[in-house]
């Protein structure tokens, strides 16, 4: 079962690397070094034995008797206890073998295209009890005659002493690699501990947040990690704004009943024999307002915050609008993308959109233009999608703007209606951390509303 924790679960994985790269390091130095050690001991013993064969040739006068000295420069070839074995070849036959061979030794093969002064580094596992190496170089050595001739001189040797030094440095190599692999994971752990700084801010400052010592992921943030301080910061507003509204909601109910209320208490008295029923219901009334208004101010039901589509929702308005409107054949200018996306209630933006566009059929003439500029959010304080909503209507007259945005006041008040569809416009997009703006359009010459949403 892997740890619920981050660090521990990048630690984990950190010290499994570790153990592989460093099992493969050993494996890898057993297979590489080994032969490379093998193969420079046994340059050297070349180098000595051509030095020998070179002297022998000189003194002789025949191109394969010569006579290789008692002594040798590596003394080991004329050890008959020794396991260095040296060779010397002249038209693929062996004309002299080392005092150490004992007569004992496997013939090797020497090979059939060999360029002068070049060396063939080979391993020979002929014997399955042990592996010997063995190394081949062509030379011209010339007689007393000072005639050239072409030999190849041959080393080989067990594997025992090389085998026996690697292991050596094996035991050294897996003390340095056990003192640099713990180093190497404490510093790991250090560096995780502070890669994960960033997310260990924002757990705290959520805390914060929900005892009330802050409002808002303020902190200095790793760029990615932005992207999820700004949504988790969009979904805090749209809470916030999801409660304020309920509390409003509620508190518009209970004002809105409690004058009706004080009209049935007075009513009672021409109705005495069902005054006590009617008084025992309007207290209950009473009470259950009272109770509401109390829940609202603690505990909301909570709903989810969605990702939701912009033009998807305009064009269900637009469709639904061109139905109402038919009679004024309306000419629609949608130009928004195929797809933006803001966190937003369906709601909510059901609620602007929708009586914007009904405004500006109602107003308009002939034409409503609807349009869509969207800006990258870097942080909180800018709005990622403008939304321009045109008619070509008369539009508000200069110095009402204000006015219209408070309840209950309409341009004309001809026109039917609570005069309240703008004001709750306005305040929803107050709410959502927007901004409602208006004027008159350029290109319709009506009304131009302008809606900064974040």
């Amino acid at each position: 079962m892997l740890p619920k924790s981050i660090t521990l679960r990048l630690f984990l994985s950190e010290c499994l690397v570790l153990a592989a790269f460093f099992a493969l390091v050993v494996l890898t130095f057993d297979y590489v070094v080994i032969d490379g050690f093998a193969k420079d001991r046994l340059q050297d013993f070349m180098i000595s034995l051509e030095k020998d064969a070179k002297e022998a040739v000189a003194q002789a006068d025949n191109t394969t008797k010569f006579k290789m000295p008692d002594y040798f420069r590596e003394g080991r070839f004329g050890d008959k206890d020794a396991d260095l074995y040296g060779f010397i070849y002249h038209n693929q036959k062996e004309i002299w073998q080392s005092p150490s061979t004992k007569n004992d030794h496997r013939q090797v093969k020497t090979p059939d295209n060999l360029n002068l002064d070049q060396s063939l580094f080979l391993k020979d596992d002929s014997d399955k009890s042990r592996r010997r190496y063995v190394l081949h170089k062509s030379v011209i050595l010339k007689n007393a005659c000072n005639q050239p001739n072409n030999y190849i001189l041959t080393v080989s040797e067990g594997d025992l002493f090389a085998s026996t030094q690697v292991d050596k440095l094996n035991e050294s190599l897996q003390e340095s690699m056990t003192v640099l692999g713990l180093a190497l994971l404490v510093i790991r752990f250090l560096v995780l501990r502070s890669g994960l700084k960033p997310l260990r801010s924002i757990v705290k400052d959520l805390e914060a947040i929900d005892e009330g010592k802050k409002e808002l992921l303020n902190g200095q943030y790793p760029t990615e990690l932005q992207g999820i301080v700004s949504n988790l910061n969009a979904f805090i507003t749209h809470e916030r704004v999801r409660l304020e509204r309920h509390r409003n909601h509620l508190a518009d109910l209970a004002h809105s009943l409690k004058t009706p209320l004080a009209i049935l208490r007075g009513c009672t008295e021409n109705f005495e024999g069902q005054k006590s029923t009617v008084n025992e219901q309007i207290t209950r009334m009473d009470e259950i307002i009272t109770y509401q208004l109390q829940r609202a101010s603690v505990k909301v039901e909570h709903t989810v915050i969605k990702h939701i589509d912009v033009c998807t929702i305009i064009e269900k308005i637009h469709v639904s609008l061109s139905k109402v409107y038919l009679d004024k054949a309306i000419k629609f200018d949608i130009l928004i993308p195929d797809h933006c996306f803001i966190y937003c209630e369906e709601g909510d933006l059901y609620e602007i959109v929708g009586n914007l566009m009904d405004n500006a059929c109602k107003w308009c003439h002939h034409r409503v233009k609807v349009s869509i500029e969207l800006n990258p959010r870097k942080d909180r304080r800018n709005y990622s999608l403008l939304l321009h909503i045109e008619d070509d209507g008369a539009g508000i007259p200069v110095g009402k703007f204000n006015q219209i945005l408070k309840r209950g006041t309409r341009v004309d008040e001809n026109i039917h209606g609570h005069g309240i569809g703008v004001s709750v416009v306005n305040e929803i997009i107050n709410l959502l951390g927007g901004k409602l703006d208006g004027g008159r359009s350029k290109v319709l010459d009506g009304m131009h509303w302008r809606i900064y949403l974040p």
